[in-house]
């Protein structure tokens, strides 16, 4: 079964859309009977998709690109056809042109979508930064407080009772920077906590955070909300109820100390 050879260039221009008048309406008629030429416009479609939806650019595949030459090819010569000819010329570089503005188009769709994963991922990327970033801050708040010159430091003891329960405290006051450290801490009853105080020099105690010690009666407070600058004189720790009131010591003190 072979395309009739007076139909191949009306066929190629019909896949194109260019096909019109006396010619579309022949044409058209000969397409219900000829199950051969069908086929071949099915083709000449297909081929035609192809080259619309590439993203590679506006150069057609080469085979599609053959197979409508190759039509246009086998109509005969004549004023006609020469006439044909030139219109299926004209006719293919519109097309063409009109391909490669597709393709032109799928490649900028992709191109934004590709920015848009992009900058998503660095929009990511910094809040992961920032994250760390203020994760090495605290870091670096808390090594400044143990390490600096300036820091003050006590010894928490409580008397009467080896092994005695013992606690440190780093207080870095141009910084409100406070680590407290304690071990040997008895267990706690039943709706008790532990609270730390700084006594400043003049004032009240100032609160300093609440505690719970581990099963091997470890604990630590690391920089409380504080108000800024405040001259201590020395820090004590107190035994609570957990329900409060936590704005003043009401219990009885567990540790106490000096400066070193």
């Amino acid at each position: 079964m072979s395309v009739h050879e007076q139909f191949a260039e009306d066929l190629s221009l019909y896949a194109l859309g260019t096909l019109e008048g006396e010619e579309r309406s022949t044409l058209e008629k000969h397409l219900e009977t000829c199950p051969a030429c069908r086929l071949e416009l099915d083709q000449l479609r297909g081929d035609m998709a192809l080259m619309a939806t590439s993203v590679a650019g506006p150069k057609p595949p080469q085979r599609s690109r053959e197979r409508l030459l190759t039509a246009i090819a086998k109509e005969p010569r004549g004023s006609r056809a020469a006439g044909a000819s030139a219109r299926s010329t004209r006719s293919w570089w519109s097309v063409l042109g009109w391909v490669a503005a597709v393709a032109l188009l799928l490649v900028i769709v992709r191109t934004r979508r590709e920015n848009s994963a992009l900058r998503q991922s660095v929009s990511n990327l910094g809040a992961l930064v920032g994250q760390q970033v203020s994760e090495l801050a605290k870091a670096q708040r808390v090594v400044d407080t143990i390490t600096a010159p300036e820091t003050q430091k006590w010894v928490l003891v409580a008397a009467k009772a080896p092994p005695q329960p013992q606690g440190k405290a780093f207080y870095l006051r141009d910084k409100t920077g406070l680590v407290f450290v304690a071990n040997n801490l008895p267990p706690l009853a039943p709706e008790k906590i532990y609270e730390l105080w700084l006594i400043p020099k003049s004032g009240a105690p100032v609160p300093a955070g609440l505690f719970k010690p581990d099963a091997h009666g470890s604990a630590t407070v690391v920089n409380p909300p504080l108000p800024p600058g405040v001259e201590a004189k020395t820090f004590a720790v107190t035994l609570e109820s957990e329900s409060g009131p936590h704005d003043a010591p009401h219990g009885p003190a567990v540790m106490a100390g000096a400066g070193e």
